[in-house]
């Protein structure tokens, strides 16, 4: 079995109610972030990343199949958009 840097497979998927969900709303909803706050921040920061490229625009559109990955302190979390 290979440890590639991305694996899909363990990836947790979040579902979302419509086509399209905002990157601020996509980092509760995936609990990646506590509050907007929080959100707007790591956003700022540059600690957010959409399908490998650094986003620092809070209203990004996100849609499914969209791997959202946000550096922590204990590490790196990442969610794709269901």
């Amino acid at each position: 079995m290979s440890n590639s840097a991305f694996e899909s497979e363990s990836v947790p998927e979040v579902p979302i109610r419509d086509d399209v969900i905002r990157l601020g709303q996509f980092l509760k909803l995936a609990d990646l972030a506590e509050d907007g706050a929080q959100a707007r921040d790591l956003i700022a920061d540059g600690e957010v990343r959409v399908n490998g490229e650094v986003e620092q625009r809070r209203g990004r559109q996100l849609v499914r199949g969209d791997v959202v990955s946000v550096l922590m302190p204990a590490g790196e979390q990442t969610a794709q958009v269901g």
